[in-house]
């Protein structure tokens, strides 16, 4: 039998069939539209995306001829493959093919997907660009399917969950980003439950797509995302970084890594960062900076509720989330959108185990006409909540100051399943400042001074009940902090454990 005879035997037109279909899928919507739609715009491709943020060669397609030849891919590309050597499955909306609407198939990969991510334990990514369910595909028939933002609802604190917002985005496709843990959007991006048309058949509004939902509107004004980056490759890079915190899972161990600065050291420096005097205001990011391993500093959502910081980075090789009052930023005080972040944050850290540093230098919570209508005791309550409920580690430092429920909000309370709880020398502590409290409660001269002379007494007090483990040198920040971390050896997560 000769070659040809033998490589045919029944299969030669199978397989140009599967080439064939495989290749249009590869195509997209097609050269003309890639350049028009995607190229000319500064953008990746569905396809680049995808390679873009898994490991060189490590990607697997799945449902690449759903949709057949008409709707290639049925506008998503879908798959798994590694993350800086870590698997993970991840879909990105094709807008080369008609918008990056969602049909039928596209919804079944979606599923898919979420399906893959909790029954293999794995991280999900999702980028999205386009224009949320296709009304035609109402059209297609059929009956009763899965959804995927149940499947979404259900991953939530199970595995970590990344969406990037990479064009406009609507509708059905937008709701991944509320119901991720870590939502990018670029500089070009919009997001909202229903473009300009939609608003404008419905209300008579007009408005633009960045009026509407652009990076200023979701990232400063609502709190819908979380990190803005300049481009498609700069929010790709930063979701692969986000995810290099996480374990793989909630009942995976938090990461660890070694390196040239993970280990002890002073910070000699912070004495010229922080004044002593708690009325002066500083910015905290320097501060972070030192205190963890060199470049290791990952600021989320940095545009919203700014007198917080809330951030994930590496201290003595261990992944740690930090929350620090920022005193550059109404001194620190908690505001509704600090609250709100620092929930969401908490809430997510603490289902994957993370320890949380706790760096407080506050007045308390935002008083005023303002901060009510924006429902501060609401949200402040709920922070306290959250980070009363954590099962992950908590390690607790009062720099300079921390007054009433400011202070219950960021840990301070003993009690509250603190692994340390430290202060610097000098700090000022009560159920509100002395000066505006003394003014409030009508109090004499002589027990206004006695409360003054109290508040400037310092820590010392406090350290002697043990309210604090210990007062320390600010230079030993770092270091106590370590040594605290090293205490965690004995801790086992077991499955099912909850934050």
């Amino acid at each position: 039998m000769s070659e040809s005879d033998d490589t045919s035997n029944g299969w030669k037109g199978l397989l140009e069939e599967l080439e064939s279909r495989q290749a249009r899928a590869r195509e997209m919507g097609g050269a003309d539209r890639l350049e028009r739609l995607v190229y000319a715009r500064g953008k990746l491709d569905a396809r680049q995306r995808i390679a873009r943020l898994f490991d060189s060669g490590t990607f697997t397609e799945i449902g690449a001829l759903v949709g057949g030849r008409e709707v290639p891919g049925d506008a998503m590309v879908a798959g798994f493959g590694r993350i800086e050597g870590r698997a993970a499955v991840a879909g990105a909306e094709d807008f080369s093919v008609l918008g990056g609407s969602i049909g039928r198939g596209a919804m079944a990969k979606r599923y898919r997907l979420c399906e893959l991510a909790a029954q293999e334990r794995v991280p999900l990514v999702m980028m999205l660009e386009g224009a949320g369910h296709r009304l035609t595909s109402n059209l297609e028939g059929g009956g009763r399917m899965p959804n995927d933002l149940l499947a979404l609802a259900d991953l939530s604190g199970e595995v970590p969950m990344v969406c990037l917002v990479l064009g406009a985005s609507a509708g059905h496709g937008a709701l991944a980003a509320p119901l991720s843990d870590f939502t990018i959007m670029t500089e070009a991006a919009s997001m909202f439950t229903g473009g300009p048309p939609l608003v404008r058949a419905a209300t008579g509004e007009e408005v633009s797509k960045e009026e509407l939902g652009g990076p200023e509107v979701c990232a400063e004004i609502a709190g819908t995302a979380h990190n803005v980056a300049a481009d498609d490759a700069t929010a790709i890079d930063e979701a692969r970084r986000y995810l290099s915190y996480f374990p793989q899972n909630r009942d995976a161990a938090p990461p660890t890594r070694s390196g040239p600065d993970a280990g002890p050291r002073r910070l000699d420096e912070i004495l010229d960062l922080i004044p002593a005097n708690d009325r002066r205001p500083y910015p905290i990011h320097r501060v972070l900076e030192i205190l963890v391993d060199a470049g290791s500093l990952f600021e989320v959502q940095p545009r919203y509720g700014r007198s917080l910081v809330t951030a994930l980075a590496y201290l003595g090789g261990r992944a740690v989330a930090i929350l620090a009052n920022d005193p550059a930023v109404r001194a620190g005080a908690v505001d509704a959108p600090a609250a709100i972040k620092a929930t969401d944050f908490l809430e997510t850290v603490g289902s994957f185990g993370l320890p949380v540093v706790f760096l407080a230098d506050n007045p308390g919570v935002m008083a005023g006409s303002k901060s009510e209508r924006d429902g501060i005791l609401k949200w402040a309550g709920k922070m306290f909540k959250a980070q009363r409920r954590l099962r992950s580690p908590k390690l607790h430092v009062t720099l300079r100051k921390s007054f009433g429920f400011g202070a219950s909000t960021m840990a301070q309370n003993p009690f509250d399943l603190q692994t340390l709880s430290l202060a610097f020398p000098g700090v000022t502590m009560d159920a509100m400042p002395a000066a505006s409290g003394g003014r409030s409660a009508k109090l004499d001269e002589g027990t206004q001074a006695r409360v003054e002379e109290t508040q400037r007494g310092g820590p010392w007090g406090m350290a002697g009940g043990l309210t604090y483990d210990d007062v320390i040198d600010p230079r030993e920040l770092r270091n106590a902090l370590i040594s605290g971390l090293d205490l965690l050896e004995g801790r086992r997560r077991r499955p099912g454990d909850r934050a």
